[in-house]
């Protein structure tokens, strides 16, 4: 919900940033791969309840999802290959974190956990089960141009999880309380883009065959 408000301001902090990469031979899948391995460092860091080191690897992972793909387009080098790569890993990423707290508590973490990485699948397939759809019928990004694929809205996007990711670590002895908080929000966000998508997707194929 906030990514479309919260990019346009990040994008021009990073240039100066991606200019000095881009000299150096620096490639974009490099910072994709080099921001998920310090992602996935927050997984052990959490389950050993080190709080404030996973929010340090948490934060260096959002700074190299942000330079990647700015990097890509400062040097031409947008892909599709390039933004497969960046969503998938990044979905493993989301993933890892409440698996985190999971390990570090799972008689209190494990339940609520489990929901908001259900909750997880949903958003991610719904999301990119409609990206593959709208390359087929070549819809417009209106929001979202340099994206790689479609970008579908919803109720939490990748700013609300990096919001609840920091509260996890901040406030670890409220983990079940803020993802099932969250869980109820991601299935808020299923829901209306399985339900916006489907019409969508009906409407287009009706004016097709009326065509």
């Amino acid at each position: 919900m906030l990514d479309k408000f919260i990019t346009p301001v990040i994008k021009p902090m990073l240039n100066a940033v991606v200019a000095v990469l881009h000299k150096r031979g620096v490639t974009p899948d490099q910072l994709t791969m080099l921001g998920f391995l310090i992602g996935m460092l927050a997984l052990p860091l959490i389950a050993l309840k080190f709080w404030y080191a996973a929010l340090a690897a948490i934060a260096v992972n959002r700074v190299f999802d942000g330079l990647d793909g700015a990097l890509a387009r400062y040097a031409k080098q947008s892909s599709s290959a390039g933004g497969y790569l960046d969503i998938t890993l990044d979905f493993l990423f989301y993933a890892a974190i409440p698996l985190g707290f999971i390990l570090a508590n799972p008689e209190q973490n494990a339940i609520a956990g489990a929901i908001l990485l259900a909750t997880f699948i949903g958003t991610g397939s719904s999301f990119l089960a409609f990206a593959i759809a709208a390359e087929k019928f070549n819809l417009d990004k209106p929001q979202f141009k340099y994206k790689s694929f479609y970008y579908l809205n919803g109720l939490t996007e990748g700013t609300e999880t990096i919001a609840i990711f920091v509260a996890f670590c901040l406030w670890p002895q409220h983990f079940s309380v803020l993802a099932s908080i969250f869980a109820t929000a991601c299935a808020v966000t299923v829901f209306t883009r399985i339900h916006g998508g489907y019409h969508t997707l009906k409407q287009l194929e009706a004016d097709i065959h009326k065509s």
